[in-house]
C-alpha cells in the first residue's frame, strides 16, 4: 500500500519531514531532486531521525542524539554507536506528489 504524503516542492532540499505511513513514523527526505524515506527511529536510541542534519553529498541522516549517520539508501549505520540498520521505504515522486510505500526495505 502507498501514502500520498504531499507535494515534492513543499520539502526543501536537504531537509526531513516526519510523516506517518500506516500508523509507522518515516522520515521523507529531500535531496536535490531525489526523495527518500527512512524510518524514523534510530536505532540506537529512541530518537526521532526527522530532527537530524541531512548530509546531502553522502546521502546520509544523522541523529542528533549520538551522531550516528544512517545511509538513505539502504539504512545501513555508516558511523557509530548505532550497529543496526533502519528500515528504507519505496519513495518516488507521481505528477508532483510525493507516494511512500508502506512496506519496508525497498529492494
Amino acid at each position: 500500500m502507498s501514502t500520498n504524503i504531499g507535494k515534492f516542492d513543499d520539502i526543501a532540499s536537504g531537509t526531513a519531514k516526519r510523516v506517518m505511513v500506516d500508523g509507522v513514523a518515516v522520515a521523507v527526505v529531500r535531496i536535490e531532486d531525489e526523495v527518500f524515506a527512512i524510518a524514523d527511529k534510530c536505532s540506537h536510541a529512541d530518537i526521532s531521525l526527522s530532527d537530524g542534519m541531512v548530509w546531502c553529498d553522502s546521502k546520509q541522516i544523522e541523529c542528533i542524539k549520538h551522531g550516528s549517520a544512517f545511509s538513505l539508501e539502504t539504512g545501513k549505520p555508516d558511523t557509530l554507536p548505532a550497529t543496526q540498520p533502519v528500515a528504507v521505504y519505496r519513495a518516488e515522486i507521481v505528477n508532483g506528489d510525493v507516494v511512500v510505500s508502506s512496506q519496508g526495505d525497498k529492494s
